[in-house]
């Protein structure tokens, strides 16, 4: 299935380069920043290149965005009555969408105050995306990627405590690096064909917790070995044998769990996906 899917790609892309070059329309919102103590986010990116990460203090919001005008819209609505905003680059074509030179050339730029607790959902197109939550006061996170190609980043300490970060990825690429900064109690996530790697590096304020769902991709979980480990599994995982581990009936327990101050309990579903964890100092 995943050769079936990287071989439509490289048909739409060797025929993108067949079409004619058009101008990208260029777009630009702002708001001012108003004491606002929490903003309620959503993004819609339809396809391109997306940077999203924190921005003037000044400033609650900000999106700059170069775009195919003939084939997509700039998405941006404020709702004052409920502190929440929409931003994004939506596809006039009924939510489809094909790959040329220009979804590949479009580029989009969104920031946020880091004075607001920000709770922030993001729905990914075809799109090249890198999400650093660095310098932001993350609430939680709600994260769905289609066909693309994603690094998530928590660059440094989150200010506020996390509820939640929620990832599901299909026929996708999935990176997060440094979910010890997180500072969220429960990470979940959700993949179908794609590669994923979720990486807890980072300074960790407490225990955490994953549920990860996994259909025929590949996962993997990078963690410091100073992190106590215990993944429960729904039922015995032949494929399944993590370096580190004892197996307790269908849990496995990491070696210094007992030991550890701060713990990560998994919880795995899988069909006929891959799992790997790799252990780092």
């Amino acid at each position: 299935m995943r050769a079936a899917g990287l071989a439509t790609a490289a048909f739409l892309l060797a025929a993108a380069a067949a079409l004619p070059a058009q101008t990208l329309t260029s777009y630009g919102v702002s708001r001012q920043f108003h004491g606002e103590v929490h903003l309620l986010a959503s993004i819609e990116f339809s396809g391109g290149t997306l940077h999203v990460s924190a921005g003037d203090p000044g400033s609650l919001y900000a999106m700059r965005l170069a775009y195919d005008g003939e084939r997509f819209e700039p998405v941006s609505h404020w709702d004052a009555a409920r502190g929440a905003v929409t931003l994004g680059l939506a596809s006039r074509q009924n939510g489809t969408m094909g790959v040329n030179t220009e979804t590949a050339r479009q580029d989009g730029t969104i920031t946020f105050s880091p004075q607001a607790d920000l709770a922030l959902s993001l729905s990914l197109g075809a799109a090249q995306s890198v999400v650093d939550f660095g310098g932001l006061r993350l609430a939680s996170v709600t994260l769905e990627t289609g066909a693309s190609q994603t690094e998530v980043r928590f660059s440094r300490p989150n200010a506020v405590r996390c509820t939640l970060a929620s990832f599901r990825a299909g026929a996708a690429e999935l990176t997060v690096r440094g979910l010890g900064n997180s500072r969220c109690d429960r990470v979940t996530f959700e993949g179908g064909v794609g590669s994923v790697l979720l990486d807890y590096g980072g300074a960790w304020a407490g225990d955490a917790a994953l549920d990860a769902r996994l259909a025929v991709g590949g996962l993997t979980l990078r963690i410091p070995r100073s992190v106590g480990v215990t993944i429960t599994t729904e039922q015995f995982l032949a494929t399944f044998q993590p370096q580190g581990f004892t197996r307790q009936g269908n849990k496995y327990v990491s070696t210094g769990n007992t030991t550890a101050k701060r713990h990560l309990d998994v919880t795995l579903t899988t069909s006929l996906g891959g799992v790997t964890v790799e252990w780092v100092d």
